[in-house]
């Protein structure tokens, strides 16, 4: 199993944002840079002191308005356009999902990303010391992965817990879905019980 794919148990992955926020904060950056070379001289003693606008290329925008504005729509459109894809992108829920068991024609045989969590869920919540579990199934539907969070009582036996989810709920899964491999995320959390009033 990829490092890739054992990485989606732990987290959704934002590579496509981190990219595109890295690239337009580079380009911000040599931009400022270039403005200070110009401001401080460095490639001609009056360059710095000239508009922002150089005359002659506002003189050629005057002189091709029409080709200039369109091109100004198309790229303010074009960038609205990628802005709210990204957007839209970053905000829709992670999906989940089916797992192809049997793919040939007229026999495809499909478990849902609900009843795979569904049934890990159940079987977690069976182990000694586990108060409730959440399950949820993630990656893709060649590649799937779990994230699973137990919820245990005060005092539980950790490497137990451990100990059965591994052999017991996990093993159970894999051999059910047919999978060598499950990569699976698991957090640990102290169910507290409800605080009692003092009368």
């Amino acid at each position: 199993m990829t490092k890739s794919v054992a990485a989606k148990a732990l987290s959704r992955s934002y590579a496509g944002e981190r990219v595109l926020t890295f690239l337009v904060g580079l380009l911000a950056l040599l931009g400022g840079a270039l403005a200070l070379v110009v401001g401080y001289g460095v490639l001609g003693e009056y360059r710095g002191r000239r508009p922002l606008l150089d005359p002659m290329a506002v003189e050629w925008l005057g002189s091709h308005a029409t080709p200039a504005r369109i091109a100004a729509i198309v790229l303010g459109v074009l960038l609205f356009v990628l802005g709210l894809r990204w957007a839209l992108r970053s905000l829709r829920p992670e999906p989940r999902p089916d797992l192809d068991l049997d793919r040939t024609d007229g026999a495809e045989l499909v478990v849902t990303a609900a009843a795979i969590a569904e049934a890990v869920q159940a079987d977690a919540e069976q182990l000694d010391g586990v108060s409730r579990a959440r399950v949820r199934a993630v990656g893709s539907r060649t590649a799937p992965a779990l994230r699973i969070t137990l919820w245990l009582h005060e005092g539980t036996d950790l490497k137990g817990v451990w100990a059965g989810l591994d052999t017991q709920v996990l093993a159970r899964a894999r051999e059910s879905l047919g999978l060598d491999v499950l990569p699976t995320a698991v957090r640990l959390e102290l169910d507290t019980t409800a605080p009692k009033r003092v009368r």
